[in-house]
């Protein structure tokens, strides 16, 4: 049966993350109900990484397995027309029996944008954090370095994780100032449950002078997820890119030029 893999972008705001629930409040249920009006068959989907509730996908991966055939355009306009607003497929490929959007996936890239200001902003809302206290980037940084490579990540890992380890390999940990906002680039092999927004608390705490930058080197020696940040928000959170090898040629996703031409940012590189 051919294999189909879709690229997909939604504003999470609107959804009880992606993963099925008995409410159909998610992206996955959404986009299943959507392709069966266009299939006019029940298919499943398979993704590259499940977001939690209020956390975007700009570059999020499915695939799915189907008979049906459709015109490789059909599939983006005519899904698309079946879908909301907040949730849109950007591309469409064929690809072999091989593919898997979570297994064969090489890495994936988590953006995390924050505005530094004393003042919220209502039109900024579910699409970035907010931080009063002034932020220092350099302390951040400067933390960030103890996190890169292979660890035992279970300080910042939810108590509902059903990972099989927490050993993870964080690949890239970018943090870039633009005026009042912070943008966090996150590049691992895989992801924890949680394990941004925990991250980004840890992050955070130390911009913000409460802990000093080695302090990360501490709770990952101590393995315990009781000492670490509080979880902060999932709302300025966004599932950017899943990399997988050349073989598959899938394409890039476009709404990260748009979110960073919306914010005023240069897109960063990962």
């Amino acid at each position: 049966m051919p294999r189909m893999a879709l690229g997909v972008a939604y504003d999470g705001s609107f959804w009880q993350g992606w993963q099925t629930q008995p409410s159909g409040r998610t992206v996955q249920d959404r986009l299943e109900a959507a392709l069966h009006d266009f299939l006019a068959v029940a298919v499943g989907t398979i993704c590259a990484g499940r977001t939690d509730t209020g956390v975007h996908g700009l570059g999020q991966v499915v695939h799915i397995d189907t008979g049906v055939q459709r015109r490789m355009e059909s599939w983006v306009r005519g899904l698309n027309a079946l879908l909301p607003d907040s949730i849109a497929v950007q591309w469409a490929q064929a690809v072999p029996d091989s593919f898997h959007a979570r297994f064969s996936a090489a890495s994936r890239t988590y953006l995390y944008v924050v505005r530094n200001a004393r003042v919220r902003s209502p039109m900024l809302h579910g699409r970035a954090g907010w931080v009063y206290h002034t932020l220092d980037l350099a302390r951040m940084r400067e933390a960030a370095h103890w996190l890169m490579g292979e660890h035992d990540f279970s300080c910042f890992r939810s108590s509902q994780c059903q990972a099989a380890s927490p050993i993870r390999t964080l690949q890239a940990l970018e943090i870039e100032q633009h005026g009042d906002f912070f943008l966090f680039t996150f590049k691992a092999n895989a992801f924890l449950h949680h394990m941004v927004r925990n991250l980004m608390g840890a992050l955070l705490y130390v911009g913000q002078g409460k802990k000093e930058p080695s302090w990360m080197a501490e709770l990952l020696r101590q393995r315990d997820r009781r000492l670490a940040a509080p979880t902060f928000s999932p709302d300025g959170l966004y599932l950017a890119k899943v990399d997988y090898p050349h073989e598959f040629g899938l394409p890039d996703s476009c709404e990260r030029a748009a979110l960073f031409s919306h914010l005023g940012f240069s897109l960063p590189r990962y």
